[in-house]
């Protein structure tokens, strides 16, 4: 088996997601003209598309507009767990929302599981749907008493579970979780039957269409990029992951990003079944995949707040390791990470954008449990529009507030976004463009100030001021990724300048190398 002295050499030279990789997905045009439809959606994710799914069936108008290519975000690489296991959670959401409260959000997401299988069976979808219990597992005994306090949770709410002392796979835990009845799918090959069927339903999509303004008088006016062209509608979502439109919600400081890793790996040996979760730190996550006729172990974790990390090529290398002594490494064909929003409560926003916007919806801040928060939205804000009442519409409502936690952890969320805006603009580096090898980006001195810089292999350079466009932090370079990432809400350039992540709508402004 191997050792983990000799993991780095299996990592692939470039970030890909196996999810984007196996599937062969449409291709959709901007928008090139003005139009009219019932609901506009922005952003083609799980949420987004789910959404516009359950709207075209009943026989809306509704187009959906991507700023880059649709699944191409946190949905494309995604770990695509169908769980109600969401980590230590129960007993914290049972501390600040109550027993009624929390035994809603985890039906919730179970109708949100209910949901995803009865669309699979009823447009017959190949999406490697199976059926896996879930464990949460502890590694640790000193914190062994917390996931205790989870499990008495689960008894006091009803929830299935059964403690476990030890787990299916070679790894020591000191207690851990069992959720039957959880499943894993490949969530591209699932999400793409939907897409057809809005299309069919007369849906329209768009894609490289950046939507950066919202008018409210008379019809909702959405204007892209530069005012090139305008969708009137009655009603808006915004499913962009980073609300694309605020309307004094203040999400900006309410939703905090953050990434994590996943390696995808042939194992030496065979992998028992299941999916896990560590409640513990690091974060670790494993579950299976199938490509090409083989079986891929995906090994995720390693989670950073965005822009804070020094050298983010080494959360791989960890996530290697860590698979290599459980089941040694024959190949790693992927490797690729993604980007989560979590709230201050650590419950999604879903529904109107703030009390008095009415018309105007939002999801997101989904904690990294997409694949159930994201159907669930579709789920809610479908029904919203079409004057449905939905059951789960206080717990998940934007416009709360709780005293505890929230504001709390509002104080601290922004006392850390404060840091790095200060910490961005002191010190000066002391490298220059010539400084820097083919493959490489840094923050460097160009013309007496602060830029971001980057050489391909090739040597062409490309130079960015990298003040995020969004509120002005400074970018920092993330090397396994090749971007430009902000500390402070977690928008996301590539070396170009272009926005991979919202909040930012606008590039990072080039700058001219002769200068």
């Amino acid at each position: 088996m191997q050792q983990p002295d000799s993991v780095s050499r299996h990592l692939p030279q470039y970030p890909e997601s196996l999810w984007r990789v196996s599937t062969e997905l449409p291709s959709f045009p901007p928008l090139t003209e003005d139009i009219e439809v019932d609901a506009a959606i922005v952003g083609a994710g799980i949420a987004g598309i789910t959404t516009a799914y359950l709207l075209s069936r009943q026989g809306c108008k509704v187009a959906l507009l991507e700023a880059g290519s649709i699944l191409n975000g946190t949905t494309g690489h995604t770990t695509a767990k169908i769980s109600a296991q969401h980590g230590l959670l129960y007993d914290e959401l049972l501390n600040h929302f109550g027993e009624e409260k929390t035994q809603m959000y985890h039906q919730a997401n179970r109708e949100a599981m209910a949901f995803i299988q009865k669309t699979v069976n009823d447009l017959n979808i190949d999406c490697d749907l199976k059926p896996e219990s879930a464990y949460l597992y502890m590694e640790t005994e000193d914190e062994l008493q917390k996931l205790q306090k989870e499990f008495d949770a689960y008894i006091k709410l009803g929830i299935p579970g059964q403690w476990r002392d030890k787990l299916p796979i070679p790894l020591h835990v000191s207690g851990a979780i069992e959720m039957p009845d959880q499943a894993q799918f490949h969530p591209l090959h699932y999400l793409k039957p939907l897409v057809n069927e809005i299309i069919k339903a007369g849906g329209r999509i768009f894609e490289h269409t950046t939507i950066t303004t919202l008018e409210k008088e008379g019809p909702f006016t959405l204007t892209t990029y530069r005012g090139k062209h305008k969708v009137r509608c009655s009603h808006v979502v915004s499913a962009s992951h980073f609300p694309f439109y605020d309307g004094g919600g203040l999400y900006f400081t309410r939703l905090h990003a953050e990434r994590s890793y996943v390696v995808a790996f042939q194992p030496e040996i065979a992998f028992a079944g299941g999916t896990y979760l560590s409640a513990d730190e690091p974060k670790r996550s494993l579950r299976t995949a199938s490509w090409n006729g083989q079986e891929l172990v995906l090994a995720g974790g390693e989670n950073h707040k965005t822009g804070q990390s020094l050298c983010t090529h080494n959360h791989y290398e960890e996530l290697e390791s860590f698979g290599a002594k459980l089941f040694g490494i024959r190949n790693i064909p992927f490797r690729w990470s993604a980007q989560d929003l979590v709230t201050l409560d650590k419950v999604p926003y879903i529904g109107q954008i703030t009390s008095g916007d009415e018309g105007i919806y939002v999801a997101t801040g989904f904690n990294k449990w997409g694949m159930t928060q994201g159907t669930l939205s579709g789920m809610i804000l479908s029904d919203q529009i079409l004057g449905k009442d939905n059951a789960y519409t206080p717990l998940y409502t934007p416009s709360r507030f709780k005293a505890d936690p929230s504001v709390k952890t509002f104080v601290v969320q922004n006392a850390d976004v404060a840091k790095h805006f200060v910490a961005g603009k002191v010190g000066l580096t002391h490298r220059s463009a010539e400084d820097l090898k083919p493959d490489e980006g840094a923050v460097i001195t160009h013309d007496g100030k602060r830029a971001g810089g980057y050489k391909d292999a090739q040597g062409n350079l490309y130079l960015v001021d990298t003040t995020c466009t969004h509120l002005g932090c400074e970018c920092e370079w993330n090397e396994a990724e090749r971007t430009w990432d902000c500390p402070c809400h977690g928008s996301r350039f590539n070396y170009e300048g272009s926005v991979i992540e919202g909040p930012a709508t606008e590039p990072l402004e080039k700058l001219d190398r002769d200068a």
